[in-house]
């Protein structure tokens, strides 16, 4: 028997193999209809097709039976053998055991969920599911939906906005703003007034180098301005920034609060109203029936979430 073409293989089905091996095991067509949920008729049209594909008739007729052929027993071992890595493969998908699970997960995240999701995910991970380990790329919007699209990462954490169809998200956690600084520069935090907030020198971080940002952006609605001296592209290097000019910075609550006693300066509220944001989680829907990345979801919301 010579191998098989692609347009060869493509006229086998599961259910072709499963009437192979059912006649291999029990010799009547009748029981292995009984077995599969099938009429006589159909396991009988599917035996004329495992014939035309394999060009052998592979079962005779006889008066107690049907004997297969030659051909027949030296195709059993290798059926059999491809049917049950399918049914172990499918079996260990639905049973997903964290305890045993092993692999790497690829998530795309800046630093502000580098600092504060990830490091409480790992360490939760490590718990339940010590053969899972992360890798985490720092990628923006366009490169982390890039990311998920090729299937270079699986999932993306972030604020995300004008996802495309074959984007799945659900919300991670809600996000606002906290300022930081010097407890000198702020004596009375967690208040803080417009004219003293105005009065002091300003660290923003900002991807792309700018000076200018969404607090310069509610300041201007108001006819403002500040005065920012550095630009910064991370977050925690803006907090030791902060600790080392005296200037104040206005970042994500989770991140101010979570750090700012480390790196010894006090958190205020902010004197004037900034438009918050949704840090959600990302994956594509080629892998919405992962029962792993589910799973993964669910820790994720977990430790946002204790």
């Amino acid at each position: 028997m010579t191998d098989f073409s692609q347009s060869e293989l493509r006229r086998l089905d599961l259910t072709l193999l499963l009437v192979f091996l059912g006649l291999l095991r029990h010799r009547k067509a009748t029981d292995v209809a009984a077995e599969l949920g099938l009429t006589q008729s159909g396991v009988s049209q599917a035996l004329k097709r495992l014939r035309d594909i394999f060009g052998d008739p592979l079962f005779l007729r006889r008066p107690h039976g049907m004997d297969p052929t030659a051909t027949a027993l030296a195709l059993e071992a290798p059926v059999a053998a491809a049917v049950e890595a399918l049914r172990s493969a499918l079996g260990r998908v639905r049973r997903f055991d964290p305890a045993s699970t092993e692999g790497v997960i690829r998530i795309a995240a800046m630093d502000s969920q580098q600092a504060v999701v990830i490091p409480p995910l790992a360490a939760h991970l490590g718990r339940l599911a010590p053969g899972l380990r992360l890798a985490v790329l720092p990628l923006g919007r366009a490169a982390a939906v890039a990311a998920l699209n090729g299937a270079r990462v699986d999932l993306a954490l972030g604020f995300f906005w004008n996802l495309p169809d074959t984007i799945l998200s659900e919300p991670l956690y809600d996000e606002g703003y906290r300022v930081v600084g010097r407890k000198a520069v702020l004596p009375n935090a967690p208040d803080l007034t417009l004219a003293d907030y105005l009065a002091a020198d300003h660290v923003l971080v900002s991807q792309d180098g700018d000076l200018q940002g969404i607090v310069d952006q509610a300041l201007a609605a108001q006819g403002q301005t500040r005065r920012v001296i550095l630009a910064l592209s991370a977050f925690l290097p803006a907090l030791a920034a902060v600790q080392a000019t005296g200037a104040l910075a206005t970042l994500p609550s989770l991140v101010a609060t979570t750090f700012a006693p480390a790196v010894g300066v006090v958190t205020a509220t902010p004197p004037l109203a900034i438009r918050g944001f949704t840090v959600a989680t990302l994956w594509h829907r080629r892998s919405d029936g992962d029962p792993r990345l589910g799973w993964l979801r669910a820790q994720l919301q977990a430790v946002v979430r204790p």
